[in-house]
């Protein structure tokens, strides 16, 4: 007696990575996009006064949701009395707030930089630890600031997505992502490796001073026939 033939079970079909609708853009374009940067800023460096790593991860924590001019000011004199962890815990949370105190978040940003003195010099000896995990788990240090430091160090081609960088990346159509570091990791996928080291700055200060929010200087732009964008924001 025939047996009736075994049904196997069909496979289901792998599925396919969704394509986001306008990305990634041609890279070609994105190529001359950051070789005309690269062309007129050919060494971009943050406009945060520093002397040290510890130096700039206090600047960097004191910058959030300020101008760098306005931190530049307050560390200037900052720095003269509080330059290292120890110092700074000398002066405390009451003698840092004075000097601080033209920032915005001033006693917030008091509070995390003598806590984040503390962890230094307790835990790490003195030094700022120059790797991400441990720079993210210092007080008020988070994901950008971590990424700012180590990109400025030379340390990681991090790249920190502000509002000038997530605005930027928009007009040129680089990315589409809607948030912060949904806009990191497309960044990370379509910025040429020769190029990533610098991409942070060239982004943040093509935002700052020709890209800006509200009337951007598209006739001074050395890339304004690359951008998608460069009709709708000439109207």
């Amino acid at each position: 007696m025939s047996r009736p033939p075994v049904k196997t079970a069909r496979k289901a079909p792998a599925k396919r990575p969704r394509r986001i609708p306008g990305f990634p853009p041609d890279p070609d374009r994105v190529e001359a996009i950051f070789a005309r940067l690269a062309g007129v800023m050919p060494e971009p460096k943050t406009e945060l006064t520093f002397q040290d790593p510890y130096t700039l991860v206090v600047a960097v924590a004191l910058s959030a949701q300020a101008t760098d001019v306005s931190v530049n000011k307050a560390t200037d004199r900052l720095f003269k009395v509080a330059d290292t962890p120890a110092k700074m815990l000398a002066l405390g949370e009451a003698g840092l707030i004075p000097y601080i105190s033209s920032i915005g978040l001033y006693r917030n940003k008091a509070k995390n930089v003598i806590a984040l003195s503390r962890l230094v010099l307790e835990k790490h000896g003195g030094e700022v630890p120059l790797n991400r995990a441990d720079l993210q788990a210092l007080p008020g240090v988070g994901r950008k600031t971590a990424s700012v430091v180590l990109n400025e160090l030379g340390i990681e081609p991090a790249i920190a997505v502000d509002t000038h960088v997530f605005r930027v990346s928009h007009r040129l159509k680089l990315v589409t992502g809607n948030t912060p570091d949904k806009v990191e990791d497309q960044l990370h996928q379509v910025v040429p490796a020769a190029w990533l080291p610098k991409a942070h700055h060239w982004l943040i200060l093509h935002g700052r001073y020709t890209c800006v929010a509200r009337k951007p200087k598209c006739a001074a732009c050395v890339i304004a026939d690359l951008c998608p964008s460069r009709v709708e924001l000439a109207g």
